[in-house]
């Protein structure tokens, strides 16, 4: 892979993150401790090819770019004199705002999946920026796995999974043509869901106010990271960008996440995105039947930071009524939420719910004289007792067991267990499958994918559709022919000009 800078005008602070644009169109990141000094810089970059890097400093703060020509795609960054980096927006070379796709708005729509008469479709600049549909330049990488064509064709799993039933068109929308065409979609359209960052549809003359007057039932959802700054209530944050460890640490949920005594961690997956997700969805929902009854539209204003501080349902409610702020003690355990080791893996117990359970299972595990100590039946114990007599005492009898013996044997006399499962596990499960809950589609490149269904069941209902997420631009005729208003012969001037 080859990169260049060509310009370097001094540094002002730390940028932590660099993308870095290939010949090929790929995106690599590479985090560096400091960026202080073009020779770190240039010991990354290959010095063959023609793309550039520029610092410059605005408003008090630093401006990073990053361009490659064979991409025309221009990287923006600011970041302030205190070293705090923040990625501010994805430009092509025209300088007209860029797709800045975050996967919750994918999300949002694979929750709608199913919902009949619903047509999907993402709003790009060409050539787009997608984390997920990015290639990168080798099949398997730390963020994902990348699907390679014999004709250099690429695409990503995750893109994959999180963009079936979509249909795909690009736009440019500081080009008059695209933004008229745009506006009569606007008009037939019910939803507009808008995840271009804080602001990005106000600054191209496409506020709501703007929106509003050409369709009045139009429900305007902006989902950001800390609430639309032009909402209907913007708070200190609104500005700023966000994506799932930004949410997931500014909500509480890495403070309660971590081995006791550790550092905070972030929850596996990117629920940071796909909490904010379905709180969307189901908001959008809600405006919509609001609309039913009322016949006008709405304007939904969804903040990342919002919904995952919603989901915090234990550790807030329990600072709320004790004043303790419940971090990743084991002190802070409030009842028996025990990880424990199989013969094959761990199970999880999720408490007991009084003596009587306790009494019940040791019993059970042959261990009749723990009755005895009302410690052992959970009365007026700490979670580190929990941790330090319950477990040891619990894994004697579970460790020499498979999984499934433990989780079933327990279920018998009333407890709630699972089976801490990893991806393999799940994709072999015989209950998800007799679910319906993973479902073949096609990968774009003429091959089977295999992927993760929506979890919505409709009793009578139709089956979920199934169609392949969309190449870019890929529905360009078809919609902006008809709802977008443009004929065939201006759409192939539009795509001369290289504005769709």
């Amino acid at each position: 892979m080859s990169y260049k800078p060509i310009e370097d005008y001094g540094v002002v602070g730390d940028l932590h993150t660099v993308a870095l644009i290939g010949t090929d169109g790929s995106i690599d990141w590479c985090c560096l401790p400091h960026f202080d000094s073009p020779s770190v810089f240039g010991s990354i970059l290959d010095d063959e090819k023609g793309g550039y890097f520029r610092v410059y400093g605005v408003r008090e703060a630093l401006t990073r770019q990053l361009y490659h020509p064979d991409t025309n795609v221009l990287m923006t960054y600011f970041s302030s004199p205190d070293g705090v980096a923040l990625l501010e927006d994805f430009m092509p070379l025209s300088g007209v705002p860029g797709r800045r796709e975050t996967p919750h708005n994918p999300l949002i729509i694979r929750r709608m999946s199913g919902v009949r008469g619903t047509v999907r479709m993402r709003i790009e600049c060409q050539p787009a920026f997608d984390y997920a549909r990015s290639a990168h330049k080798v099949v398997t990488t730390d963020t994902g796995v990348i699907f390679e064509g014999e004709n250099g064709q690429r695409v990503s799993a995750r893109y994959l999974g999180l963009n079936r039933n979509k249909k795909s068109i690009t736009l440019d929308l500081r080009d008059p043509r695209c933004k008229a065409a745009f506006q009569r979609m606007v008009k037939e359209s019910d939803i507009l869901l808008d995840n271009w960052g804080p602001g990005a549809l106000q600054r191209l003359g496409l506020g709501y106010d703007v929106l509003k007057e050409l369709n009045p039932r139009l429900v305007y959802t902006s989902l950001t990271g800390y609430g639309d700054p032009e909402g209907p209530a913007p708070g200190n944050y609104s500005d700023w960008p966000a994506n799932n460890p930004c949410v997931q640490g500014m909500g509480g949920w890495m403070a309660v996440t971590g081995e006791p005594g550790g550092g905070p961690q972030m929850v596996g997956d990117n629920l940071g995105d796909s909490v904010p997700g379905v709180w969307t969805a189901l908001g959008i929902m809600l405006a919509l039947e609001s609309r039913h009854r009322t016949g006008q539209g709405a304007f939904l204003d969804m903040s990342m930071y919002d919904c995952m501080v919603a989901h915090t349902t234990s550790t807030m409610p329990f600072y709320q009524a004790t004043g303790t702020v419940a971090g990743r003690e084991r002190g802070n355990m409030l009842s028996a939420q025990l990880a424990l080791k199989a013969k094959d893996g761990y199970v999880v117990l999720a408490g007991a719910g009084g003596p009587e359970k306790w009494k019940d299972l040791w019993r059970l595990m042959g261990r009749e004289y723990l009755i005895e100590d009302e410690r052992y039946l959970g009365v007026g114990i700490s979670g580190d007792f929990y941790m330090s007599n319950f477990v040891p005492a619990l894994e004697g009898w579970t460790a020499e067991r498979t999984k499934a013996e433990v989780t079933s044997q327990l279920i018998e006399i009333g407890y709630s267990m699972g089976m801490v499962q990893d991806q393999a596990d799940l994709d072999q499960c015989p209950h998800l499958e007799a679910r319906g809950m993973f479902i073949n589609g096609g990968n774009n490149l003429g091959g089977i994918f295999r992927t993760v269904n929506t979890p919505i069941k409709f009793a009578g209902g139709p089956e979920t559709p199934n169609v392949e997420p969309p190449l870019l631009g890929a529905n360009n005729e078809d919609i902006l022919c008809s709802i977008g208003g443009v004929s065939p012969e201006e759409l192939k001037g539009m795509q001369s000009d290289g504005v769709v």
